[in-house]
């Protein structure tokens, strides 16, 4: 084989390899960033205090936003907020969401503990016809939100 059709190969060779790497590499960095998205959702909303809406604290705690980490990892919440379209606004305290677990804000006042946080209200934050309930990070970018009524469909992934 002449060295001119040793030097082809080669060169193609070399030009297959570097469009291969190319092509490669967006799919690792967009996999690398996926694993690094968080999996924290807005994974159930009761806003309608079973019950009469009598505000005692009872009824203030069966009104609730549940959390939940679906990953494996571990996230802590600190700084994190849960709103409604008032602009009423939890921020979470230091709290270490565990991988594959859940945690309730209750509206009322209570004792925080593993998988129950309360927001120390006297008055309900969420609206029983309509209403969104928006989880931000602690770097206010939009995690998930819920939202219920005047034909506000449910839960939106963000």
């Amino acid at each position: 084989m002449s060295s001119r059709n040793t030097r082809r190969i080669t060169a193609t060779l070399l030009a297959a390899g570097a469009a291969l790497g190319a092509t490669a590499l967006p799919a690792t960095a967009d996999s690398n960033q996926q694993a690094r998205r968080s999996h924290v959702e807005i994974s159930g909303v009761q806003y309608d205090s079973p019950g009469r809406d009598d505000r005692s604290n009872r009824s203030l705690n069966k009104e609730w936003v549940e959390i939940t980490n679906d990953g494996r990892r571990a996230v802590n919440l600190e700084g994190w907020t849960l709103t409604d379209e008032d602009g009423h606004t939890f921020t979470f305290r230091h709290y270490r969401l565990r991988g594959h677990e859940s945690v309730r804000v209750h509206t009322g006042e209570g004792r925080d503990r593993d998988g129950h946080l309360y927001q120390d209200r006297r008055h309900y934050m969420w609206d029983n016809h309509s209403d969104t309930a928006t989880l931000r990070n602690d770097h206010n970018r939009r995690i998930d939100d819920a939202s219920w009524g005047r034909g506000n469909g449910g839960h939106h992934r963000r």
